[in-house]
């Protein structure tokens, strides 16, 4: 993973982009993956933790209605995430992820592992993909961290 970083570093530092994230299941980790880098402050600007639905709606601005029409584990209220962050931090790109991490919290239609990760890339719509990962808790958190890094480095 340190080298995707390393690459992901380089692309940005060269197109003089700035980014941040946004976090919900995987509470603060995508952030300290890329800040584990040295030099990280020449492209990384924040990193948001909205764990709970208030924080998502307070920090970042999602609707109240998307989360009770989609819930919070969806395609819409991710994409609001990424764009929510690009926009309150006035960065370039950002990427948000919202999921069920587990062991708990998983129903019939979203099981535990189910994850959506958003990318909002400059000048484009934010797009979102929906991950369903497997293993417990500490490894559906860190498949989701490099699911976002490597879905960063696809779209730069």
């Amino acid at each position: 993973m340190n080298k995707q970083i390393d690459l992901l570093a380089k692309k940005l530092i060269d197109a003089r982009l700035m980014m941040a994230t946004a976090e919900s299941c995987t509470g603060g980790g995508i952030a300290q993956a890329l800040t584990d880098i040295s030099g990280s402050s020449q492209w990384f600007d924040s990193g948001l933790v909205t764990y709970s639905n208030e924080a998502k709606q307070r920090l970042l601005g999602v609707p109240n209605e998307l989360i009770v029409e989609w819930g919070a584990v969806s395609e819409p209220v991710a994409k609001s995430m990424a764009e929510g962050a690009a926009n309150q931090e006035g960065v370039d790109l950002a990427v948000a992820v919202t999921g069920i991490a587990g062991p708990t919290g998983g129903n019939k239609d979203k099981p535990v592992g189910t994850v959506w990760i958003a990318w909002k890339m400059p000048n484009k719509q934010s797009e979102a993909r929906c991950f369903t990962f497997d293993g417990d808790r500490s490894a559906v958190r860190q498949a989701t961290i490099n699911a976002a890094i490597t879905g960063l480095l696809e779209r730069l």
